[in-house]
């Protein structure tokens, strides 16, 4: 990927471009105080995710997605040394029950921070969108391995073959990222078009501030589930 300024404007949750100067348009005092469940059950605000440090936090659509799965499996090869060196949260948070995370954490091998918002309280207040519209970006993730179809029986086989069968959130709801913290400073914010339409790892890594630039290129074995 070629060097770029970093980026810390502001984007509006309308045109999710980036580029606008324009402030976002929601209360993140508001947002804060949604709640969020860990693996265990236990509850916390959402503000305490980036309240002493910033925070890069991906909002995937459902874990039973393939293309949030393989986005994540990306996600979870950026090494901790760079993490800590830039004083970084990061986070994911998904909107099923807090039974699912264990097990999409074992998938996917992602060892940092994971939470839920099963009410999608902070989808809605941040205005994820829930329907999907495509656009060219959205075609060319450079995190996603599988085809449609292939992807999509991956899908539907994990959801057959779970303990408990549910689709692990509402299919409808698009995903999303936002850089913020310390504090109320919210740095960057994009909301995903469509499954497919992730903000690239390394584009976000830069934008919190991390100048190496990592390589996820998809030389490695794909694990088919």
């Amino acid at each position: 990927m070629a060097e770029v300024s970093p980026i810390t404007q502001q984007i509006t949750k309308d045109n999710c471009d980036i580029g606008s100067a324009a402030s976002v348009d929601f209360s993140l005092e508001e947002v804060g105080d949604c709640l969020v469940y860990n693996r265990h059950g236990v509850v916390v605000p959402f503000k305490k995710l980036y309240q002493d440090r910033k925070a890069i936090v991906i909002f995937v659509r459902n874990f039973l997605c393939y293309s949030c799965k393989e986005y994540v499996e990306d996600l979870s090869k950026i090494p901790r040394e760079i993490l800590q060196a830039g004083n970084i949260n990061l986070v994911v948070i998904g909107q099923s029950a807090p039974q699912h995370i264990e097990s999409f954490c074992s998938l996917t091998g992602y060892p940092y921070e994971i939470y839920v918002d099963p009410e999608r309280c902070i989808y809605q207040k941040l205005g994820l969108k829930r329907e999907a519209k495509f656009t060219q970006s959205g075609h060319n993730s450079p995190h996603v391995k599988s085809g449609l179809f292939t992807g999509q029986m991956k899908s539907i086989w994990r959801a057959m073959t779970s303990p408990a069968f549910d689709f692990q959130g509402d299919l409808n709801q698009q995903g999303g990222a936002m850089i913020v913290g310390p504090g109320s400073n919210i740095h960057f914010f994009h909301c995903d078009m469509n499954h497919l339409d992730h903000m690239p790892i390394n584009w976000l890594l830069q934008l919190a501030g991390v100048q190496q630039t990592l390589d996820f290129s998809h030389k490695h074995k794909i694990i088919h589930v």
